[in-house]
């Protein structure tokens, strides 16, 4: 356990921004519009040697409870139940507002340590704003500027004598269990979503066989698909807690949240996006800024989860979704959300995979699951499918396998021929990288292989080493076997 620190405050007053700068990456939405954040966002902080667990929370406003404004709240409330400190964050520059006094005097009665924070301090005219926050009682405000990292040095010694008592907290339950005591929030880093994106897209060096193919981290799982068709109830059902805002509004999730889980003993990294529309329906700015966000996510994850609703599927869009995912290499699961409303299933489902196997050709064998997310129905199945397919996504085949199916590939079915009357010759065969499987093969007229004999080839290394429903990869090299010498002189 390590120090939990929740970022609050009104709507639009630099919130995200101060998480992007606690946690060194950009990860939350920015933007001028009030209201960015909804669902609240965890990440590393670290400030000098000093590292915690951030919440980045939607804005507090007081609205009806049943409202999108009132769910938010609730849900930045369950954020601040969970934190051991929380920074009230302030606009120096407009001053303390009635707003503020208002969830002020809310706050004080809560248990959870309030640190007020002065936002946008840089320059003199947040002065009497600074000036101001003191009236409001809570201790003596810090003040910072997110956007340029001004201030963190009195932030760092505001939060300090936290971490401390978090430590102390630890090391008596641990002397009291008997146990050794845990490492210090001032400890090494655990592995953030940023490696397991680099993780994701690592490439080997061809011909490499010893390419570490073991699990690095979590399994970083990307859940996507239009507004509205149930991806946030699917991540909450899995988790098995309200942790995402969900209602009957499109378009609630705005930008990608990253949430630590694990399943079968297995460590999972659940990304949950914002709905992906078509591009010629988006004329905002922030949905622009979303979508990029999606897009991001897929090019970081590893597996993909399309969720579809099973009353209105394989829409336009959701082809478009397949086959970006597709094009970035990752593993594709497709989930049929909303199958227990369905009447003719036989029908629907005969349905899906005709489109499939139209409309993705490419990735032959792609998973289809059918799920209630609302219902909790047929999920570890969906789950069972994701580990399944990742394992294939990061599976090797020996140099050796490779050569022998190259050769009865070729016999069975023997390459055409090429300009000249000269017959094409396929000489070796190699793996050159994983995640996704791709191969290549030296050819002695690697321009002139027609398309239908590349796809001859990949449907038999589908068939022949078990590899349905991951993208595959062959790239033709021209020249001998590079290896042929290196085999002699190992003789």
């Amino acid at each position: 356990m390590t120090l939990t620190v929740a970022i609050i405050g009104r709507p639009n007053v630099g919130k995200s921004t101060l998480f992007n700068r606690l946690i060194g990456k950009r990860l939350a939405l920015v933007d001028d519009s009030p209201g960015v954040t909804r669902d609240w966002r965890e990440g590393e902080g670290r400030i000098a040697g000093l590292r915690f667990r951030l919440f980045d929370t939607a804005g507090l406003e007081d609205a009806a409870p049943e409202s999108l404004a009132g769910r938010m709240r609730k849900h930045t409330e369950r954020a601040l139940s969970r934190a051991d400190v929380a920074l009230f964050l302030l606009d120096a520059r407009a001053g303390v507002t009635p707003m503020d006094e208002h969830f002020a005097t809310l706050l004080r009665k809560g248990k959870t340590p309030v640190i007020v924070v002065a936002n946008k301090c840089e320059g003199r005219a947040g002065e009497p704003g600074l000036i101001e926050a003191y009236s409001l009682g809570m201790g003596d405000p810090v003040a910072v500027s997110a956007e340029h990292g001004e201030g963190m040095g009195d932030l760092f010694d505001a939060l300090l004598p936290y971490a401390e008592a978090v430590e102390a907290r630890e090391a008596e339950e641990a002397r009291a269990a008997g146990v050794a005591a845990p490492a210090t929030s001032a400890g090494e880093d655990d592995a953030d979503f940023a490696a397991g994106e680099a993780a994701a897209g690592e490439e080997g060096e061809e011909g490499g066989e010893e390419e570490d193919t073991e699990p690095r981290g979590p399994l970083q799982l990307a859940i996507v698909g239009r507004p509205n068709v149930g991806k946030s109830t699917l991540v909450n059902k899995l988790l098995g807690e309200e942790r995402l805002l969900t209602g009957p509004e499109a378009g609630i999730t705005r930008d990608a949240i990253a949430i630590d889980w694990e399943f079968a003993g297995r460590k999972i990294r659940l990304v949950d996006t914002a709905g992906l529309r078509r591009r010629a329906r988006i004329d905002e700015k922030l949905e622009k800024l979303s979508g990029s966000d999606t897009m991001r996510s897929i090019r970081f994850a590893q597996v993909v989860v399309l969720v579809l609703d099973a009353e209105s599927p394989m829409e336009k869009q959701d082809l478009t979704i397949a086959r970006q995912v597709v094009e970035e290499g990752r593993a594709l699961i497709i989930a049929a959300n909303k199958w227990d409303a369905v009447d003719d299933r036989k029908a629907a489902m005969a349905g899906l995979q005709r489109k499939l196997e139209e409309s993705l050709p490419q990735v032959r064998g792609v998973p289809l699951v059918t799920i209630s997310a609302l219902e909790g129905r047929n999920l570890d199945r969906l789950l069972q499918t994701v580990l399944r397919t990742y394992d294939i996504w990061r599976s090797r085949v020996s140099t050796g396998k490779l050569n022998e199916w190259l050769y009865s590939a070729t016999e069975s079915h023997p390459p055409p021929m090429g300009a000249g009357g000269k017959r094409i010759r396929l000489r070796y065969a190699t793996q050159v990288k994983t995640r996704p499987p791709t191969f290549a093969i030296w050819c002695s007229r690697a321009g002139e292989l027609p398309e239908s004999y590349m796809r001859y080839l990949t449907n038999r290394l589908r068939d022949d080493f078990g590899l349905d429903g991951v993208p595959l990869r062959i790239h033709l090299r021209k020249g001998e076997n590079p290896y042929e010498g290196r085999a002699r002189k190992r003789r």
